[in-house]
């Protein structure tokens, strides 16, 4: 129970994260072009996280760290996660900013979590309780509410750009689950140092240039935080509370933007924000509350991940074993029904 409790603040500290640096990112488009912003987010992030893996190793050497090496089937779940989530989503994001107040980008990235759970539910099969679909439900009439404008013909299309970057972040969370029990921060520094350079080449090639030193200094340390550590948190959630579960605590996210905003931009907001910001509220709440619990059997498993000899986890070891833990090493799961409360993490991907 501590186990899944940890998750679930992990999940929020992610999100508390990723929401505090979109109105930075909007702060930041006034001297730079969106793709620029971007790409320097993104490269903070892999420059940062990199060095942190560095020091992590020269504090540590020869100690197994998290997990195996990315193997070779997982990368096309890898580079499509980069794509999706590290080149499309960020630059949606960006051009949809330059457009559209803070406040409502920041309520609009809710979006991600639905989305997520959609995919995750219809594509992939996971389990979805009632209490999170009425969630989604809550949250959409919540997104629509700010994206509509009395008298308008259509959606704004800077809000249709951010809503763009939250399907490209839904199928990036979707598939970066294949590869979460890789160590976290490999994953996060990799996606980092490859979306980075893409999307600085499209703002060069597009007439950008490079800001001051101090411009550009923030906003790498934006992006190590908010795109960085965010994720490096999220990939570490998804092993354990499953895609749609991580994407709904995630939808937390944009409450800590909407705070940031006002303080950055003070303004009184319409009467259709606070409806808004009620309606998602509502459906944050019901994602949380939700509770999954059933008699369920795990069929035999045999993979490699940081782990604790707890009740998933009774096995045998072909090596002199000294009791620590947590440890890494390839282990088999033999066959066991039994009931408890649990989300779709890593040894709960089971039928319904």
């Amino acid at each position: 129970m501590n186990a899944r409790f940890s998750a679930i603040f992990i999940a929020l500290a992610a999100a508390a994260l990723f929401g505090g640096a979109t109105p930075l990112a909007k702060a930041l488009l006034g001297s730079m072009s969106p793709f620029m912003v971007a790409g320097l987010f993104y490269l903070g992030s892999g420059l940062g996280l990199g060095a942190g893996i560095v020091l992590r190793r020269l504090r540590s050497p020869g100690t197994q760290h998290e997990h195996h090496g990315i193997s070779r089937a997982e990368l096309p779940w890898l580079f499509g996660a980069i794509a999706a989530g590290g080149v499309a989503g960020p630059a949606l994001l960006m051009l949809g900013l330059s457009s559209t107040p803070a406040a409502t980008s920041s309520l609009l990235l809710n979006l991600e979590g639905v989305l997520t759970a959609v995919i995750a539910w219809v594509v992939f099969r996971e389990n979805v309780d009632i209490q999170v679909f009425l969630g989604m439900v809550a949250i959409v009439a919540g997104g629509v509410m700010l994206s509509w404008q009395p008298g308008a013909t259509g959606i704004p299309a800077g809000a249709m750009l951010i809503i763009g970057a939250c399907l490209s972040w839904a199928i990036d969370n979707n598939l970066t689950r294949k590869v979460s029990n890789n160590d976290a921060m490999v994953i996060a520094c990799l996606k980092g140092l490859i979306a980075g350079p893409v999307n600085l080449a499209i703002a060069f090639a597009t007439g950008a240039s490079l800001p001051g030193a101090l411009t550009v200094g923030a906003a790498m340390l934006t992006g190590l935080a908010g795109y960085g550590v965010s994720l490096v948190l999220f990939v570490i959630a998804l092993r354990h509370l499953g895609t749609a579960r991580t994407g709904a605590y995630f939808s937390v996210a944009p409450l800590f933007g909407v705070a940031l905003s006002l303080l950055i931009w003070p303004e009184w907001p319409s009467l259709s924000f606070w409806i808004a910001t009620a309606m998602m509220a509502l459906g944050i709440w019901l994602h949380v509350r939700e509770r999954h619990e059933h008699q369920h059997t795990h069929e035999p498993l045999e993979h490699t991940h940081r782990h604790r000899h707890d009740e998933h986890h009774q096995h045998e070891h072909d090596f002199p074993y000294d009791s620590d833990e947590p440890h890494t090493h390839p282990h088999v799961h033999l066959p066991i029904t039994h009931s408890h409360a649990h989300f779709p993490d890593v040894h709960h991907r089971h039928q319904h």
